[in-house]
């Protein structure tokens, strides 16, 4: 063999190395790189378990606090006899069961008032044959037959949300006073905003 074949030759078997040798090394990067996004992966899992798992924490903290409240007992104490012309029968009062209150010319629940009717739900959830009735309220202004139908959405968008809270539907119903029966007598903006509200009462115990 003449020195041009030989030369020749070793080029030939180092390209036949080299092009063996690829291959190999492709799959070590590919392998590595799976190893590192199989980690990333767990080390996500791994923060979103914990994220979930101290939110639970966090809701039951808040459902034992809430069930400190008054007992059942305490708010049966804390019923008064009410009676009114246009409600039949016995009805009462209680000063554990707040009232919302309203923007002018606005019937959504507000987000101030949400916490509100969590509390109003967990005392109503210790009574379970306690029934109550939602009744709407409107400041002076406007029409009585406006304000009447203002107060019916009041009074029916509080129901809703206080069934989302999960009491029953047929332990409340609604009604509207419209202006009739205004909480405060005065005619500012002070006394408007106290008798834009949903009043709770108890119909029976």
């Amino acid at each position: 063999m003449n020195k041009k074949s030989f030369t020749l030759f070793i080029l030939i078997l180092c390209l036949g190395l080299f092009l063996a040798g690829c291959p190999k090394k492709t799959v070590v990067i590919n392998r590595d790189q799976a190893s590192v996004q199989k980690s990333e992966e767990a080390a996500r899992l791994e923060r979103e378990r914990a994220a979930q798992e101290a939110k639970e924490r966090e809701s039951a903290k808040l459902s034992e606090e809430n069930l400190k409240g008054p007992t059942g007992g305490e708010l049966e104490k804390s019923l008064v006899v009410k009676k009114e012309s246009g409600i039949e029968g016995e009805v009462f009062e209680s000063k554990l069961l707040k009232d919302i209150h309203f923007d002018f010319d606005k019937y959504d629940v507000r987000r101030t008032d949400e916490a509100i009717l969590k509390e109003n739900a967990v005392f109503l959830k210790k009574n379970p044959k306690m029934k109550i009735q939602i009744e709407g309220h409107c400041d002076e202004r406007g029409t009585v037959e406006y304000n009447l139908a203002l107060g019916e959405r009041r009074a029916n968008n509080t129901k809703k949300y206080l069934v989302s809270l999960g009491i029953p539907s047929d332990r409340i119903s609604a009604i509207s006073y419209g202006k009739e029966r205004p909480f405060e007598k005065g005619h500012s903006e002070e006394a408007w905003a106290k008798n834009r509200r949903a009043h709770i009462i108890v119909l029976s115990k």
